[in-house]
């Protein structure tokens, strides 16, 4: 398994849907279950914190007067 803090959104996300997969086939035994349940909160909170991330960049476009875009601003309440 790879390390978590390298893996982009799509790739945790993707992880993290097999992962989620796996646990509900009922096939793992305690210990695999457990050690996926781990991994799948781990990936969990890395896409959370990338989603976060994302949201801070987001920027609002001003418009001038005549319609043309003049500049941005940081989204208000983040």
């Amino acid at each position: 398994m790879s390390d978590i803090t390298t893996l982009s959104f799509e790739e945790a996300m993707r992880e993290l849907e097999a992962t989620v997969g796996k646990l509900e086939t009922g096939e793992a035994t305690l210990e695999e279950s457990i050690a996926l349940y781990e991994r799948g909160a781990a990936l969990r909170a890395h896409c959370e914190a990338r989603l976060r991330e994302a949201e801070e960049r987001v920027e609002k476009i001003t418009l001038a007067a005549n319609g043309q875009p003049a500049g941005a601003e940081p989204v208000e309440g983040l």
